[in-house]
């Protein structure tokens, strides 16, 4: 019963965000548009690089957008779900995060859905209706396990996303103004998976790619859909396994958040 009663609660808090976005119709409608115009211009940066050349790490135009594909649209869902939790830190600055913490509740789905700006659904939709176009004419060799990795490779990458904006915005329980060196991750992140991750090199491709997993997003997954061999080396099994990296990624995720709200001493305000 206790349960259910939360579930409601979460419910309300997020009717009460869509009513009160829907209510401005005109602004709202105006940011569904302009929300598209972020993975329009991803997409379009793809577009334009392939036309001076006619490779990009050794990816076709179709076979780059299949990566470009998958990390715009499991970013552009994480971050309808889970990206406005950035925002922590301006609860933390304020003291408005005590209000929070003193609900019943649990506090990291009250920040999300407290402030989850509903009009990023238009990215998400575009994206979605992106990656399906680029499955089509990517030229797959389609088979029962290649259109399951199809459907799990994103959703990995929306918890993998979700966990990056969670472990990011906890670093304001220390820092309150951490919220560009967050961005350097999260949309940093987004820009890193949405190239075949083979033309970066040294510790950067290092660090990036297999330290912080951003290989295992879109690029890995992309490999097994098209049945690519890995230019850098490692074996095709890898792609199929790729989207575990988001159990790591969430378990780091819980472990920072609770470590910071431990830490957390409220304002008395």
């Amino acid at each position: 019963m206790a349960e259910a009663g939360a579930l409601r609660a979460y419910w309300e808090l997020l009717r009460g965000q869509l009513r009160s976005q829907a209510s401005y119709r005109v602004s709202f409608t105006v940011d569904l548009v302009a929300n598209v115009g972020s993975t329009a211009l991803d997409i379009a940066t793809v577009l334009v690089l392939f036309g001076v050349t006619r490779t990009l790490g050794g990816f076709d135009l179709h076979e780059a957008l299949v990566v470009s594909g998958i990390s715009a649209l499991s970013f552009a869902v994480g971050d309808v779900l889970i990206g406005n939790i950035e925002r922590v830190s301006q609860y933390v600055r304020t003291g408005r995060i005590d209000a929070v913490l003193v609900r019943p509740l649990h506090a990291l789905p009250q920040l999300v859905l407290l402030d989850m700006s509903l009009h990023k659904l238009s990215r998400a939709g575009f994206a979605t209706t992106v990656y399906l176009i680029v499955l089509g004419v990517a030229g797959i060799a389609w088979t029962p396990g290649r259109a399951l990795l199809a459907v799990i490779a994103p959703l990995a990458g929306v918890v993998f996303f979700g966990a990056l904006f969670v472990t990011t915005a906890s670093v304001a329980f220390w820092w309150t103004d951490s919220g560009e060196v967050g961005n350097a991750f999260t949309y940093g992140g987004r820009d890193f998976t949405s190239y075949p991750v083979n033309i970066y090199s040294g510790w950067f491709r290092g660090a990036f790619a297999y330290g912080l997993g951003f290989a295992f997003v879109a690029y890995y997954p992309a490999l097994a859909l098209l049945g690519k061999p890995d230019p850098i080396g490692l074996p095709g099994w890898v792609g199929w396994l790729a989207p575990l990296v988001a159990v790591p990624a969430t378990v780091l995720a819980a472990a920072v958040w609770r470590l910071g709200l431990r830490h957390y001493t409220s304002t008395g305000s």
